[in-house]
């Protein structure tokens, strides 16, 4: 049985323990208020649904994502208080990716510019189309935001030049570079982006849970610390059902049956 969550902006089909998630608001998913309001939503609702153990996130037509509806900005100085609550609503929408309980796996068919670029960051696995870039072109309109991410994940030169002249990365590029996990003709990006997430799907859902816990939580731990607490989530697990049964299994040489306990 499958399901569809109903949304202006985005189409979200449940079904086997994966979410697809397709940003949709033609003609280039363009974020607007209410795109990002709805992610906000849709993401906390697929965190805590436990029909739910993978998100794959992609783009209706040809673009990822052109980042945010510049058509937006230019009111938003007009009344107090408005640029405040407009970078509230864009953190949040990020936040809301970021900290999902669940993985989520972008599937990035095309473009990814801008803040269409910061959901492909906020997302645990990337995969990239051959028709795909991503890039930062705030610049090109006179702001500029979003190089904390862009120093996270490229060199300190790449990152500036990116940050300083809107310049592209390719699929290719980001597959050379180690940031994707594949780059595939658009054909071929889905069924690789729905096996992957039928693998993760096959796991404990507790194990699973706090395996996205610790991903997230350790990157801003000191190393010392971050050990200990993923000791902390083993043994926590190794008294769980499911780790009984997955032992079971292994020797058995079945496929476990998890019940999430």
């Amino acid at each position: 049985m499958s399901e569809s969550l109903n949304y202006k902006t985005l189409d979200i089909q449940i079904a086997d323990k994966i979410a697809v998630v397709t940003l949709n608001r033609p003609p280039v998913n363009a974020q607007n208020a209410e795109m990002r309001t709805e992610l906000t939503e849709a993401f906390d609702v697929l965190s805590d649904r436990d029909d739910v153990a993978v998100v794959v996130l992609t783009g209706s037509g040809k673009i990822f994502s052109a980042g945010a509806d510049i058509r937006e900005r230019p009111n938003l100085g007009a009344t107090p208080g408005a640029y405040g609550r407009h970078n509230r609503i864009v953190r949040e929408c990020h936040n809301a990716l970021a900290e999902c309980s669940k993985p989520i796996i972008a599937a990035i068919n095309g473009p990814a510019m801008g803040a269409g670029f910061g959901l492909v960051m906020a997302s645990d696995i990337w995969i990239a189309s051959t028709e795909a870039y991503v890039n930062m072109p705030e610049i090109n309109v006179g702001l500029a935001g979003g190089v904390s991410f862009l120093q996270k994940y490229f060199s300190r030169s790449r990152a500036r030049r990116m940050f300083f002249t809107g310049f592209k990365v390719t699929g290719e590029e980001l597959y050379r570079l180690g940031l994707v996990e594949a780059c595939l003709t658009p054909d071929q990006l889905m069924p690789f982006a729905m096996e992957l997430a039928r693998e993760i799907a096959s796991k404990s859902p507790i194990a699973l849970r706090l395996a996205k816990e610790a991903a997230r939580m350790t990157e801003v731990m000191p190393l010392k610390e971050a050990y200990r607490y993923e000791q902390n989530n083993t043994v926590f697990l190794s008294k769980t059902e499911d780790a009984r049964e997955a032992q079971m299994a292994f020797l058995e040489k079945r496929a476990p049956v998890y019940k999430g306990r």
